[in-house]
């Protein structure tokens, strides 16, 4: 099986068939996320010392932090799905 990397800015990329969602980080609940995810070691900061404007979230419980809009990266795993 062929693995796709999803481009999540910066250089960083992360396998797209191991993602389970891509998120904005502005409510509560993700926030809550981030911290918990901090807390067991499962964060990710990708961000490069910038704003985080996305999390995405992988099927092994560790949450990416990402500088590029949510918006932008589900764009980016649509057209990458559509030319599997």
């Amino acid at each position: 099986m062929e693995q796709r990397l999803l481009n999540i800015g910066f250089g960083s990329t992360v396998v797209a068939n191991r993602v389970v969602s891509i998120v904005s980080p502005n409510s509560a609940p993700m926030k809550r996320l981030k911290d918990e995810a901090k807390k067991n070691n499962r964060l990710i900061d990708a961000t490069h010392g910038r704003r985080t404007r996305s999390i995405i979230v992988m099927d092994s419980n560790h949450v990416i932090l990402s500088a590029i809009q949510a918006d932008t990266i589900s764009q980016r795993f649509t057209t990458l799905e559509e030319s599997n």
